[in-house]
C-alpha cells in the first residue's frame, strides 16, 4: 500500500446521499474526505445533444455488468461528481405516508420501514428548501402531511400540458404539479429547457448534489474532495467490529486513507458490491454481512415509457415534466383491482435520437415526426423485495445483477388505466415499452435498514449492526422500493444521519483538525 492518509469522515461516492452528508458535515469541525471515481461532469455543447447523450452515450459510464444468465449488459450508471443526479430529471417527491407502512399488492407483501413518516419529515423540509424543490401544498390528494408551504411555487406549465391536465379532471382524476428540483428562482439559472431530464444541464441550473451539496461543501476548509478515487476495500481492525480506513486507487497508485468514520454512498449496486469486496478473515462473506443480507432484496420499480400520439395535434411544449397523477397509487382506487397500482410522471419531452433506443430500426425521421406529435410518460409501479433478486460478484470481480420483476399485475394494470385516460384525452395512438435490468436509475434495497440485526443490514440510522462506525446513506438502506422517484428520500435520510452523527459523536468543533475524531 502507498502514502496513507487521514481524515475523520471518509465518504464514498457524491451522489445525492454523499453529496448530502458532505455538505450536512461542511461546519462539524472535522475532516471530511469525499471520494469520488469520476470527475466533474464537464460543461459542453454534447451536454444538451440528443445525439451526444442517447445514442453516443456519452456519459454513460463505460463498463458493463452480468445477469443472472451469464449474458452482459451497460448499466445506467453515471459516475461524476454529482452521480446519477447529474443526469436526472429532478423529480423530487416525498413518500407518501402509507409507504412507511406495511402494504398488501397484487405480487406480495411490502414490508414496513423502522422509521415512520414523521420521523423524515423535518429533514423533507430541509432536503426541499436545499435542493430547491417547486411544488404546490395540497394540490395532490396523495400528499403526505406538511409543515408548510413548498419553498418555491410549482414550475409553470406550457400551454398545451394545462390543456392536457384539464381533460384529466375532466375525466375525475387529479393532475397535480411535479415536485421539481430547479433553479427557477428570481434570477435562477434555469430556462425551462427541453434538455433537463436525462441531460446533464449546461448552466447548472438542476439541483442535483454536484450543484447544491458538494460545490458549496467545498468552500469549507474542513472537507476535501477527491476525484479519479476508486475505493477497493474497506478495512477493519483485527476484531473486525471497527472499520479503520479505505484502499483507494487514484492516479495509479494505491493510497490507504485511515479513518474513524466510513459512509459507503456509491449507490445500491456498488455499495453492496463494495461490502461484499471488503470480506476479511473475520467478514468471510463480506462486511456487515452476519445477516447474509448484503446484496440481497435489490429493486429498481417496475417501468414503462408510454408514448401518446395525436397525428392531428403537435406537442409544442418545451418543458414538459409539470405535472403527476397519483390517483391510483393507493388500494381502493379500482374497484376491479383491489390494490396499489402507482405513479405517472411526464418524461422529459422526447425527441427523435431519444426514441432510438427502443425502436432502433425506424428512421430518425420518422421518429422525430412522431415526437413532434406525442406527449410522453414515465408509468412507474413498486418492485416487491425479493431476497432472490441480489448483487453478487463473479469469480473474476464482475458484477452480477440477479433480477427477476415482480408485482407486474399492478403494473400491467396501471398501464392500461394510462392508456385508457390518455385515449379518452384524445390520443389515439398509444406505444409503451417496459424497461429491463439496465435501466436502474431507481436502484435500492441491497442494504435494508431495521432493528433486527438478523433481517437486515443497517440500524435506523443507517449504521451497519456488526461495525460500529461504518454507515451508509444512498438507497441500499430502502426495506422497499415504494413507487415514486426515491432521491428526495435519499437525501432527507442523509441530513437525519448527519444529525445522528453530530449528536454521537459530538461534532461542530468538538475535535481539532489536527488530531481527528477519535471515537470512543
Amino acid at each position: 500500500m502507498g502514502s496513507r492518509h487521514h481524515a475523520d469522515v471518509v465518504i464514498i461516492g457524491s451522489g445525492m446521499g454523499g453529496g448530502t452528508l458532505a455538505w450536512a458535515l461542511r461546519d462539524a469541525g472535522v475532516r471530511v474526505l469525499l471520494l469520488e471515481r469520476g470527475e466533474f461532469l464537464p460543461s459542453e455543447p454534447q451536454n444538451w445533444s440528443p445525439e451526444a447523450v442517447f445514442i453516443a452515450n456519452r456519459y454513460k459510464a463505460p463498463e458493463r455488468w452480468r445477469n443472472a444468465d451469464g449474458g452482459w449488459f451497460a448499466p445506467g450508471v453515471h459516475y461524476f461528481v454529482g452521480g446519477n443526479t447529474k443526469v436526472y430529471g429532478a423529480a423530487l417527491p416525498r413518500l407518501r405516508v402509507a409507504d412507511f407502512g406495511e402494504i398488501q399488492h397484487a405480487g406480495g407483501v411490502s414490508p414496513a420501514w423502522p422509521i415512520a413518516y414523521n420521523d423524515l419529515a423535518p429533514y423533507y423540509d430541509r432536503a426541499e428548501r436545499l435542493y430547491l424543490v417547486h411544488g404546490e401544498a395540497g394540490a395532490d390528494p396523495t400528499d403526505p402531511p406538511r409543515s408548510g408551504p413548498f419553498p418555491f411555487p410549482p414550475m409553470p406549465a406550457d400551454a398545451y400540458m394545462d390543456d392536457l391536465a384539464a381533460r384529466f379532471r375532466a375525466q375525475g382524476l387529479h393532475p397535480a404539479p411535479l415536485p421539481v428540483g430547479l433553479d427557477y428562482r428570481l434570477g435562477g439559472a434555469c430556462m425551462r429547457c427541453s434538455t433537463c431530464d436525462a441531460f446533464p444541464c449546461m448552466v447548472d441550473a438542476k439541483g442535483d448534489a454536484d450543484t447544491r451539496a458538494v460545490r458549496p461543501a467545498l468552500r469549507s476548509p474542513q472537507v476535501e474532495l477527491w476525484t479519479n478515487a476508486y475505493a477497493r476495500r474497506i478495512t477493519t481492525n483485527p476484531g473486525g467490529d471497527r472499520v479503520t480506513g479505505v484502499e483507494v486507487e487514484r492516479g495509479g497508485e494505491s493510497l490507504f486513507v485511515a479513518a474513524d468514520v466510513v459512509v459507503a454512498a456509491c449507490g445500491a449496486v456498488n455499495s453492496a458490491v463494495l461490502l461484499l469486496r471488503s470480506a476479511s478473515e473475520r467478514h468471510p462473506e463480506g462486511l456487515g454481512n452476519s445477516s447474509g443480507l448484503v446484496g440481497r432484496h435489490y429493486m429498481v420499480h417496475n417501468n414503462s415509457v408510454l408514448v401518446a400520439i395525436d397525428p392531428r395535434r403537435q406537442n409544442p411544449t418545451v418543458y414538459q415534466k409539470s405535472v403527476t397523477i397519483n390517483d391510483w397509487y393507493h388500494a381502493g382506487a379500482d374497484p376491479e383491482f383491489p390494490f396499489p397500482m402507482g405513479n405517472l410522471q411526464p418524461v422529459g419531452k422526447l425527441r427523435g435520437a431519444m426514441m432510438r433506443g427502443a425502436a432502433p430500426r425506424v428512421p430518425l425521421w420518422a421518429l422525430g415526426a412522431a415526437s413532434r406529435h406525442s406527449v410522453d410518460w414515465w408509468v412507474m409501479s413498486e418492485d416487491l423485495p425479493d431476497p432472490a433478486n441480489r448483487v453478487t460478484l463473479d469469480d473474476a470481480g464482475n458484477i452480477v445483477v440477479h433480477w427477476r420483476p415482480n408485482n407486474l399485475a399492478a403494473h400491467e394494470r396501471l398501464l392500461a388505466r394510462a392508456k385508457g385516460t390518455l385515449r379518452r384525452a384524445g390520443y389515439p395512438v398509444l406505444l409503451s415499452k417496459r424497461m429491463g435490468i439496465e435501466t436502474n436509475s431507481h436502484q435500492c434495497g441491497t442494504l435494508r435498514f431495521g432493528h433486527d440485526p438478523a433481517q437486515s443490514v443497517l440500524d435506523p440510522y443507517c449504521r451497519a449492526h456488526d461495525l460500529d462506525n461504518l454507515y451508509v446513506v444512498d438507497a441500499s438502506f430502502f426495506p422497499s422500493s415504494t413507487a415514486v422517484n426515491p432521491a428526495l428520500t435519499i437525501a432527507a435520510q442523509a441530513l437525519r444521519v448527519a444529525d445522528h452523527l453530530h449528536r454521537r459523536y459530538r461534532f461542530a468543533g468538538a475535535v481539532s483538525p489536527e488530531a481527528g475524531a477519535h471515537i470512543a
